[in-house]
């Protein structure tokens, strides 16, 4: 049994239909149907046609990982979907063979999976992470006993640990790589009030005067904001901050939609480190003008965002440097 990552599109935008279908896909979808090529020189001769302007590398490059989704993937492996919507991995095991059909306009290329678990990228090793974190679509996961440790998180199997190989060169996203190592220190050093006071700082920092809950029974409110220097100017906002492990589900907005008339607010933010399940996500979607969510990654973009108007005790605990990188596109 094998560990495969496959992307489901550079922005998530395959995640949706995939997960609606238990298929996982790649891209490509200029390609027809691949279910009768039977070699890397007939994959090429009609790669090439298509694709007139690509360089030899990156040619090579992508008649690989196609013909490693179609021909190498085998029924049993394990595959993983690094999300873009969420700071998680989806994993499931590969239930059919390549088969080509059109579930939407950029989801042609499937295989059938079963999806098993969603696991949040804190509660994967750092090593593990460097691995999910390569720049291309389709790869094997092989190193540190890689495949081992996912059934272990799986609960396929136990007693597993990390075992070092060679190292083998590999180009990898920087930004999902140092991305993860801020989400892991967030999660460790901000727990419980320490999150509310970062959801705090970036309020401050978008213009809202505010007032925080002491540590302790909070009576369904975490902070409240509004406008204007005294906070007497909308819009009017009570927020909760949830630092669970698992998601949270529809009872808890409701909740504090509740409180949200109660305390005469007119918005409401609810924050879930872990995310939310599928029926708060429903919810929040239908009451857009006074309703949002954030989840972990939502949280991080609005640190980021807000960072350099942080007081200076709170950038020595969340201590952070922007830098510039070259961004390398996938070969």
């Amino acid at each position: 049994m094998a560990l495969w990552m496959v992307r489901a599109g550079k922005y998530g935008e395959q995640e949706n239909i995939i997960f609606e279908n238990n298929v996982f896909a790649i891209e490509w979808n200029e390609l027809g149907d691949l279910s009768k090529i039977k070699s890397k020189d007939e994959l090429k001769e009609i790669y090439q046609k298509i694709y007139t302007d690509n360089s030899k590398n990156r040619m090579v490059s992508h008649i690989s990982q196609i013909w490693r989704f179609v021909h190498e993937i085998k029924i049993g492996d394990l595959v993983s979907i690094p999300l873009k919507t969420k700071n998680s991995i989806r994993f499931g095991t590969v239930e059919g063979e390549y088969k080509y059909q059109k579930l939407s306009e950029n989801v042609k290329h499937t295989r059938k999976a079963k999806w098993i678990k969603e696991i949040p990228r804190t509660e994967i090793d750092q090593d593990l992470l460097y691995s999910f974190g390569a720049l291309l679509t389709v790869c094997q996961i092989k190193k540190n006993n890689a495949e081992k440790r996912i059934n272990q998180l799986l609960s396929l199997e136990k007693g597993v640990k990390p075992e070092t190989i060679e190292k083998e060169e590999e180009e990898i996203d920087i930004e999902t790589y140092a991305q993860d190592q801020i989400t892991k220190f967030v999660n460790q050093k901000f727990k419980g009030h320490g999150l509310a006071r970062l959801v705090d700082a970036i309020l401050q920092a978008q213009g809202y005067t505010t007032r925080v809950s002491p540590p302790g029974p909070d009576g369904g409110v975490d902070i409240l904001a509004s406008g204007g220097l005294l906070g007497f100017d909308g819009p009017r906002i009570c927020v909760q901050v949830k630092t669970t492990e698992n998601p949270v589900d529809v009872r808890v907005l409701r909740e504090l939609r509740g409180v949200m008339s109660q305390v005469k607010a007119e918005q409401c933010l609810l924050v879930s480190w872990a995310g939310f399940n599928n029926n708060a996500l429903k919810e929040a979607s239908n009451e857009f003008f006074n309703t949002r969510l954030w989840d972990s990654k939502e949280l991080l973009k609005a640190i980021f965002k807000y960072y350099e108007k942080f007081d200076d005790e709170l950038k020595a605990e969340l201590p952070l440097k922007r830098i510039w990188a070259l961004v390398l596109e996938e070969e």
